[in-house]
């Protein structure tokens, strides 16, 4: 068994991604421990692997989590393709690093042999056979027949950004004010139209976050200083309530 922390840092990802991961039912852990601790079993790893293979193929998680739950799936499958994958990497990684050998003792440079554009033409070749063998199932159909055209992804967009301006204009309201908590509201049921169905568990951890990864906390202060803030300390209050 590994601790969250310790399947974050094998897998190369944040614990905040795996509590993420949790919240939507995407790899949840192997067992809870009675003091809350979260620990992953090899199957549990095994999973986090292959989401974050599929992930790095261009999935997006909705689709990953279908195809994943699809009666069909073959988990074995996958994780050789991404094995493959993974030594495609290691040699073009081991002819750069040989390269850089080379130079720096003076001697003739070898040509590269495996290009960046080879990995990507293996991702693509892994990606379409992951629609080919899993593509055909009831549940890709159906969300493939909700696949939203670019006038709806465009609408959504927009829908979005005018709800974190409203959020910016009320910067300095306290987090369980009625006009705040009802912003809050807005937002879930904007990600449960548009992304996913999203209860309270994975809006907090969402909530969570908006201000613990910068990159989020860039996008949404762009709508005014405290944004972020504002809708993390918001949702808590939303969620606790």
């Amino acid at each position: 068994m590994m601790s969250v922390g310790e399947a974050a840092k094998a897998c190369g990802v944040s614990v905040r991604t795996l509590h993420h991961y949790d919240a939507i039912g995407l790899v949840r852990p192997s067992v809870v421990s009675d003091a809350g601790y979260r620990l992953y079993d090899a199957q549990a790893i095994a999973r986090l692997q292959t989401v974050l293979f599929y992930k790095e193929l261009g999935f997006p998680l909705k689709d990953i989590a279908r195809m994943m739950d699809s009666p069909s799936f073959d988990m074995r499958q996958s994780l050789k393709d991404h094995r493959s994958l993974l030594l495609l990497q290691r040699e073009r990684l081991n002819q750069l690093i040989a390269l850089v050998d080379a130079t720096m003792g003076g001697k003739d440079m070898k040509k590269i042999q495996t290009t960046q554009a080879d990995i990507e033409q293996a991702k693509a070749r892994y990606a379409q056979e992951a629609k080919e063998r899993w593509g055909h199932t009831p549940e890709w159909r159906a969300q493939q027949s909700r696949q939203p055209s670019p006038q709806e992804e465009l609408s959504a967009a927009q829908h979005a950004d005018a709800i974190f301006a409203d959020f910016a204009a009320l910067v300095g309201t306290a987090p369980d004010d009625p006009a705040v908590q009802a912003l809050v509201a807005r937002w879930q049921a904007h990600i449960s139209q548009h992304h996913y169905p999203c209860c309270k568990e994975i809006l907090g951890s969402l909530g969570e976050m908006y201000v613990a990864d910068e990159r989020f906390t860039a996008n949404l202060d762009r709508f005014g200083p405290g944004t972020a803030q504002l809708m993390s300390d918001a949702i808590r209050t939303y969620c606790q309530a």
